[in-house]
């Protein structure tokens, strides 16, 4: 395989980069998965087009990146009209295969992705890329915009540096989605995401930059009441979102993108929940990291 990567992002050269000379359903040799996951380092996001692929060609793909997590469904125990557990529904069809009415359930998922968020941030897991394969897509709307948390923190004042370098913040799973208005969480529900700590500011490991890394799934913020730390959260989001750090991607079917959670922000928008959408997603945990885990 011969792969090239070209940026994508002309006001952003180093964030996202369209990726050609490669065939996603054949399988990779370790030259390429290194190649791809330079790219991701260097990037955050990779785009790749004319790549439709089957259910089985997309988990075959994605596992070649690491373990494959099923995410939030782990606590719902929603049922999917997947074969895959590890494939994640990011559409409004419903399990009979058509568009799910106004009153589904699943259309909470729908609109809770069009916050600010990184994927699984909530889980006591070392989560790294996420990838989505474009099925059906709406002629209007429905695009998935991603934010550049390297480029975020590089143009944080520094006195909001210092105020926020040693702070870490509360991610919870349903906190977005009681946002929303979607309370109808059992106790045993919510006691397998219990809130998980992690740091406002830390260093990429592939890249070695720091990242900046608020996200809706916050709802504390050490050494901070609970509305100063919504307030900081929200102000940290507000910087990282602004359009000179973000990428909006038009989907195509047959569009595949992979990005790195770790270094990135991303939201759906919004489009006719009445119009047919069908992506579907996997998000791979750290290889390195599980690995590690398991040896001590």
């Amino acid at each position: 395989m011969s792969l090239v990567i070209n940026p994508q992002n002309p006001t952003n050269p180093n964030f996202v980069g369209v990726v050609s000379g490669i065939d996603l359903r054949r399988p990779l040799d370790e030259q390429t998965i290194k190649a791809i996951d330079d790219g991701m380092n260097q990037y955050a996001v990779l785009v790749f087009r004319d790549q439709p692929l089957t259910q089985d060609e997309q988990i075959d793909f994605s596992i070649q990146f690491g373990p494959l997590d099923s995410g939030l469904r782990k606590a719902t125990g929603a049922p999917t009209r997947f074969k895959y557990d590890q494939l994640i529904d990011i559409g409004n069809v419903a399990m009979d295969g058509s568009v799910a009415d106004k009153d589904n359930k699943k259309l909470i998922g729908v609109l809770a992705n069009q916050l600010w968020h990184s994927d699984s941030s909530f889980q006591d897991l070392p989560v790294k890329y996420s990838m989505l394969s474009a099925v059906v897509v709406p002629d209007e709307g429905g695009q998935t915009q991603w934010a550049d948390l390297r480029a975020a923190w590089d143009d944080l004042p520094e006195s909001t540096k210092r105020h926020i370098e040693k702070r870490t913040g509360w991610h919870s799973a349903f906190h977005s989605r009681i946002l929303l208005g979607d309370k109808d969480y059992t106790p045993e529900q919510l006691s397998k995401f219990p809130p998980v700590e992690r740091p406002l500011v830390f260093t990429h490991p592939g890249s070695g930059r720091k990242v900046l890394f608020p996200s809706v799934h916050i709802s504390e913020v050490s050494g901070m009441s609970v509305p100063e730390g919504r307030l900081l959260v929200a102000e940290l989001i507000e910087h990282a979102t602004q359009a000179k750090y973000v990428y909006a991607h038009d989907w195509r079917p047959g569009d595949y993108v992979i990005w790195d959670n770790r270094a990135t922000l991303h939201r759906g928008t919004r489009y006719d929940l009445s119009i047919r959408r069908d992506l579907r997603r996997t998000t791979t945990l750290e290889r390195e990291l599980m690995t590690a885990t398991a040896e001590s």
